[in-house]
């Protein structure tokens, strides 16, 4: 073989998957399972024995992985050319290995494989499988893995089920948790992923299960709802979480008592002049008297959190971004779905939190916003006070395949 550096061993259960005869094999299984090492071990040997291979990714990025796995264990290798570039490796026995990504199918068209592996595959669209990458098996009766974390019960997860009634020679079908891979760090994280996500995250992308796409991030938003006084108790201590708006959306302060982990009261207010707003929240703040409000930062948020600071109110920036967005949501879904929080019988609020969605990019990121022609600006402000509160702090980081 080329392979100048000794591959990893792989697990028996990794065995027992390349093993099968299954053509087709669709593999769900959970984070850092280990998917992208048994499928880089496959890809190389195909390609070392002269056959040609090609990865398929949603987008170049979710396929650096394998390419500094081929990298390690081919580095200097002289039989074999790496061509950057064009994102393929070629050997002089006549095997190749080149990436595609999945948002660019048009290159994969035309071409014929010995093997396709498709990385993250519930992450791309059914047509670029059925219309794009299964012709380009026809002329070798080629083999195709399947691999990825479940992404609710798309086509994906149809493509499983037909691994359990077709032809076992045909298709077949793999699902294990992260928690099947024996690293200890892979056992810490598993462990850490069941306390600080949400339920539907953890059985997701840890646990590796189809779970429904239907009612939206937060689960049992009604069964928090709780009468409460609106009337501070100053033996208690209280927090503001403030989403800003102007035009198109509302402002609104969401008070919590941190003692109680109970939402007290929520402002709503929309095309509200901003001094209106500053004054309104100050108005809120000489009520309740909080020890810190945690208001957004973005747009123009941050000449009010100056404004309010120079009053000499409790205010602290907060900055939504793409990375700081997904803890702050799941910290509050995962406190709605434990009853953890009480919540007040706001039809703004209530609504809104019911409404909330989600979606898994092709890059693999998490995107939470609120349905078109719906608004998240009180579901912000609520978690905004959730993590004020001190409740909203613990993560875990969903590492890469």
């Amino acid at each position: 073989m080329i392979i100048m550096q000794p591959l990893p061993l792989l697990r028996d259960d990794q065995k027992a998957i390349l093993n099968h005869p299954a053509r087709i094999k669709v593999i769900a299984c959970g984070r850092r399972w280990g998917k992208t090492t048994m499928a880089g071990i496959m890809a190389l040997a195909m390609a070392d024995h002269g056959g040609s291979v090609a990865w398929v990714a949603p987008t170049y990025s979710n396929a650096r992985p394998l390419w500094r796995f081929c990298e390690k264990y081919l580095v200097n290798a002289p039989d074999v050319h790496q061509g950057k570039s064009e994102h393929t490796m070629r050997w002089r026995t006549g095997g190749r290995l080149s990436v595609y990504t999945a948002e660019r199918d048009v290159a994969l068209r035309g071409e014929n494989f010995d093997l396709v592996i498709v990385d993250e595959a519930a992450r791309i669209k059914e047509e670029t499988y059925t219309d794009v990458i299964l012709p380009t098996l026809a002329d070798t009766a080629g083999r195709a893995m399947l691999i990825s974390t479940p992404k609710g019960k798309n086509w994906f997860w149809k493509e499983f089920l037909r691994g359990l009634t077709d032809d076992p020679n045909l298709q077949g079908c793999f699902t294990a948790p992260s928690s099947a891979n024996p690293l200890i760090n892979i056992q810490k994280a598993a462990v850490l992923a069941e306390s600080t996500v949400s339920r539907r995250t953890y059985q997701q992308e840890w646990l590796a299960q189809f779970v429904e796409d239907g009612g939206g991030v937060f689960k049992g938003v009604e069964n928090c709802v709780k009468q409460y006084p609106d009337a501070p108790d100053f033996d208690k201590h209280y927090v503001i979480g403030v989403d800003w708006g102007r035009n198109n959306d509302a402002t609104v302060f969401v008070v919590l008592c941190v003692e109680d982990k109970q939402v007290c009261e929520v402002v709503r207010i929309l095309d509200v002049a901003y001094h209106m707003q500053l004054q309104k929240l100050e108005d809120l703040a000489s009520k309740w008297k909080p020890y810190d409000i945690l208001a957004e930062q973005n747009s123009m948020g941050g000449p009010l959190v100056e404004a309010l600071q120079r009053k000499e109110l409790p205010v602290r920036p907060f900055l939504t971004t793409a990375q700081s967005k997904t803890p702050l949501i799941d910290a509050l879904a995962l406190a709605i779905e434990r009853q953890e929080i009480g919540l007040v019988d706001n039809k703004f609020l209530i609504g809104e939190l019911q409404a909330y969605e989600s979606q898994t990019m092709p890059s693999g990121v998490i995107r939470f916003n609120a349905p078109a022609g719906f608004f998240d600006d009180c579901v912000i402000a609520c978690a905004l006070a959730w993590k004020s509160g001190g409740y909203g702090n613990s993560q875990v980081v969903l590492f890469g395949v």
